[in-house]
């Protein structure tokens, strides 16, 4: 095991010091425990590095706020070691991390396993939902649903013991660092991308995958050049745990028949590390402890840097509010709006979108839970509750919890008047209760 500088992350070595290295990347929820059952055997092919999550498995609780943080904390973990040139198997979000190395660092990468993996995970509005909930409500309700979303209800009820393991597993997860985690998911997607995977790759998933399941796999392959797929009878999501001898076969089948070793590269991936670096070395200044570091926004600010004003000639702002417009207030309602628009009312629409949102919200100058107290204050001073619901959504979503929005209502009554506040009060006791009662 490690220590952790900040832009590092937790992690193990099994197998001899001399084999070529693979890693095993976790899912989200997980802990490198995931791949006790498979190191046996992988251990005596290979060097086997196993990661956990931040906040996952006791790691530091430093939230990563994209799938690219995550990898580049990886890359630095593996620079500090040593280690250049490895494979890589990861499940779900280790997936992710998987297609992140194979389209950004191709040269790092030997040989690539993709499990219960998908170019892009369910919806954005989705990942948010649940961030919505575990800031509500912490972790529990999300760990109490997590065995049906990764066991079959016949392993589930065969294995009593594992799938006491899979709730507490998540139930000592950092919530915020599992909310920056479905942040990360929420915004990550690779579908035009995959003809640009250059390594081996094997898509992996288990036949009764009901959160990313066979009809991701084939989209992986599909567009995956050098890709084979392996559907695993009789398993759900957490498939390396389910079935473990039919994984740890198939991974090992698959990084001894296709493992790409370039010419000026030593078989193992690694090199020495010269005295007197650490095993772990940091070589970017240190973070403050459940800070993002800088070049990643925070869970609440997930837009990407303003576009500097330059007068004249300045980029179209359009493309940049279409997306903060849907990161704020959701794929499904902005779908709705466009779809509703007619030759009478699109201007008004791109109107919206150019500079409400490419030019107000993608500012720098706030970040996006100030941005949400304004609006909301602004509505209720305006009596526009028709308005207030979608925002109150969005305030949820960009990381205002249920106390701090009555606080900001409250603020409001004051200031606004009370029947405003009260229509406000309303509206969003329902939304609140919609948004953060978790699912059954």
């Amino acid at each position: 095991m490690s220590e952790t500088p900040p832009n590092t992350l937790q992690y193990r070595f099994d197998g001899p010091e001399d084999a070529p290295v693979l890693i095993l990347g976790p899912s989200l929820g997980t802990t490198w425990h995931m791949w006790d059952r498979q190191v046996p055997e992988l251990s005596q092919h290979w060097r086997v590095f196993r990661f956990d999550l931040p906040g996952h498995g006791g790691a530091p609780a430093r939230p990563a706020g994209s799938v690219t943080e995550l990898t580049q904390r990886l890359l630095a973990t593996l620079d500090g070691l040593g280690v250049q040139r490895f494979g890589y198997a990861g499940c779900a979000f280790g997936g992710a991390v998987g297609m992140e190395l194979a389209l950004r660092h191709p040269e790092r990468l030997a040989s690539l396993a993709l499990i219960a993996a998908s170019p892009r995970f369910g919806t954005a509005d989705e990942f948010r939902q649940r961030g919505v909930i575990v800031r509500t409500n912490g972790l529990d309700p999300i760990a109490r649903s997590s065995p049906e979303r990764w066991f079959t209800g016949g392993y589930a009820a065969a294995q009593p013991a594992i799938t006491e393991w899979a709730v507490q597993m998540v139930r000592t997860t950092d919530p915020g660092c599992y909310i920056a985690a479905c942040e990360a998911l929420a915004a990550f997607d690779v579908r035009g991308e995959l003809g640009r995977v250059g390594v081996p790759t094997l898509v992996l998933v288990g036949s009764d995958d009901q959160v990313t399941g066979p009809a991701e796999a084939r989209t992986l392959v599909a567009g995956i050049p050098d890709a084979r797929l392996a559907v695993v009878p009789g398993a759900s999501h957490l498939v390396p745990v389910e079935q473990p001898a039919a994984v740890t076969d198939l991974l090992v089948r698959h990084f001894t028949t296709a493992w790409q070793t370039p010419h000026d590269t030593a078989s193992t991936g690694q090199i020495p590390v010269p005295a007197p670096v650490a095993p772990v070395a940091s070589p970017a200044p240190a973070q403050p402890a459940l800070a993002p570091p800088a070049q990643t926004a925070p869970v609440a600010e997930i837009a990407p840097a303003a576009v500097p004003r330059q007068g004249q000639g300045r980029p179209d702002p359009y493309d940049a509010g279409l997306k903060v417009r849907r990161e704020v207030l959701g794929d499904a309602h902005v779908d709705q709006a466009l779809a509703q628009a007619d030759a009478f009312s699109g201007d008004f629409q791109e109107f919206l979108t150019r500079y409400a949102w490419g030019e107000i919200w993608d500012r720098p100058g706030l970040d996006r839970r100030s941005r949400s107290c304004v609006t909301l204050t602004a509505l209720v001073a305006g009596g526009h509750t028709d308005e207030l619901a979608p925002h109150l959504r969005a305030a949820l979503r960009n990381g205002l919890t249920p106390a701090e929005i009555k606080e900001v209502l409250l603020q409001a009554a004051v200031y606004c008047g009370v029947p405003a506040a009260s229509s406000a009060f309303r509206v969003a006791q329902q939304v609140i209760r919609e948004e953060t009662t978790p699912p059954e």
